[in-house]
């Protein structure tokens, strides 16, 4: 059917309706121009340009069911940047941690300033979607969090490249500075057969009395070990390594570990072979520790009958035999399966009698640091003076360095004498009879 040309308007009606409405516009932008002030026109103008080159980042919290590395990142870092203005903030406090923790709240704004650039963050809550499969993906949450990053589009570049990776590491280092050490000790009720409490050993190399020398030692020693991540990475090798601390009993070897964590903030995991009934029960205690970590085996030669590989090798393979933790089994999990599980571990082994332990133990890789933990010397107990008695110098000191020189002591000795009295006068006199008490070397 040919569409009639009788309902149509005339060309003479459509250019009346057009000027009509041209006439309209020019009539409303005229009084807008006459009632809304410049500095409003001019407000809404700058701020509709400002939107249009603003590019915002969103940092979800989950990715699926993952927790995103990123947000967990972004929220700690954001909440050390918290200022007094801030209206609101959260505040937790772990369990097992001292520290309270402070985050930035929903719905708050939060502007950086990095390399000269302005970066708004928001943190935004939604309610989970109520679908059925939507209600099994988000489990028990009560929202949906994401946290929203605004800056200007030109810096698109700079934020992804460098800005998000400087907040990753950020995040790490505050990680660190807040970590709680902790001591691990054999648990077979645990799931990975290690239980744990917070370590709160006071020990640090400021207060142990060891010889400078050998705490400058250990010190670089240590800090050389963990800037050397690509190192053992390129010649193919585990990052871990192994110290021997040797010597009589009260020289400070358990001080010494806990001084050593405290530094690294490594947690403790704390093996007694007494405890261990078979190879298959130390293999899983040794997958059940962590990265950035201290192995310790107190006693080795004493802890069990730990046979030579020579004699492993030649008795016979009997069930009961073959329950015991022999030297071949933690040397073998000691150098391969355990030590490719993880990275950045310390394994730290002591003894009173160096001359009883198997060589095999004591080569490089295994043992690589020998420290000889020996008797109170005059710089020990300089230092044990000022832990105890807070004083550097003493008219009795001279006689004590004489005595020292002369007279064997440990470093517990010498603090037990020390904690008897608070007055430095009578504690140091009480040490110098304790010192002429004792036999000449």
């Amino acid at each position: 059917m040919l569409c009639s040309n009788e309902n149509l308007p005339s060309p003479k009606t459509i250019l009346s309706v057009a000027a009509s409405v041209a006439a309209s516009v020019v009539l409303i932008k005229s009084v807008a121009n006459d009632l809304v002030p410049d500095a409003v026109q001019a407000f809404f103008s700058t701020r509709l340009k400002k939107l249009s080159s603003q590019l915002t980042v969103v940092v979800d919290e989950l990715d699926g069911l993952t927790p995103n590395q990123m947000f967990e990142a972004a929220n700690v870092y954001l909440g050390t940047k918290l200022s007094s203005s801030t209206p609101r903030f959260k505040v937790n406090k772990p369990e097992k941690e001292k520290q309270l923790l402070v985050n930035i709240d929903r719905n708050q704004e939060l502007v950086d300033s990095f390399n000269g650039v302005k970066l708004k963050w928001v943190l935004v809550t939604e309610k989970p979607a109520t679908s059925s499969v939507n209600k099994r993906d988000q489990g028990s949450q009560s929202e949906v969090r994401h946290l929203e990053m605004s800056f200007h589009k030109k810096h698109r570049d700079m934020v992804l490249s460098t800005y998000l990776p400087y907040i990753l590491q950020k995040h790490k280092k505050i990680i660190e500075e807040r970590k709680v050490v902790k001591l691990h000790t054999i648990d077979y009720n645990g799931t990975d057969y290690w239980g744990s409490i917070n370590l709160d050993h006071p020990a640090t190399f400021d207060t142990v009395a060891l010889d400078p020398e050998m705490k400058k030692t250990l010190i670089e020693d240590l800090d050389r070990f963990r800037e050397r991540k690509e190192y053992y990475k390129r010649v193919g090798k585990a990052w871990k390594r192994g110290y021997l601390l040797y010597g009589p009993p009260g020289t400070g070897k358990s001080s010494l570990v806990a001084a050593m964590a405290n530094y690294l903030k490594f947690d403790i995991f704390d093996l007694d072979l007494k405890e261990v009934q078979c190879n298959s029960d130390l293999r899983r205690l040794l997958i059940g520790t962590k990265s950035r970590s201290i192995l310790v085996i107190e006693d080795i030669d004493c802890s069990v009958e730990l046979q030579n590989r020579e004699s492993d090798q030649n008795e016979t393979k009997t069930t009961v035999e073959e329950d015991k933790v022999t030297l071949s089994g933690l040397l073998n999990f000691i150098d391969g399966l355990w030590s490719s599980c993880g990275e950045e571990r310390i394994i730290v082994f002591t003894t009173n009698h160096k001359d009883r332990l198997d060589p095999a133990l004591l080569r490089p890789g295994r043992m690589d640091l020998h420290l000889h933990l020996s008797y109170c010397t005059f710089s020990g107990f300089k230092t044990l003076a000022y832990n105890y008695l807070q004083i550097k110098e003493h008219p009795l000191f001279g006689d004590i360095e004489e005595l020292l020189n002369h007279k064997d002591a440990t470093p517990a000795e010498v603090a037990g004498e020390l904690m008897k009295s608070d007055d430095a006068q009578v504690s140091l006199q009480g040490i110098i009879e304790f010192l002429q008490s004792k036999k000449h070397i």
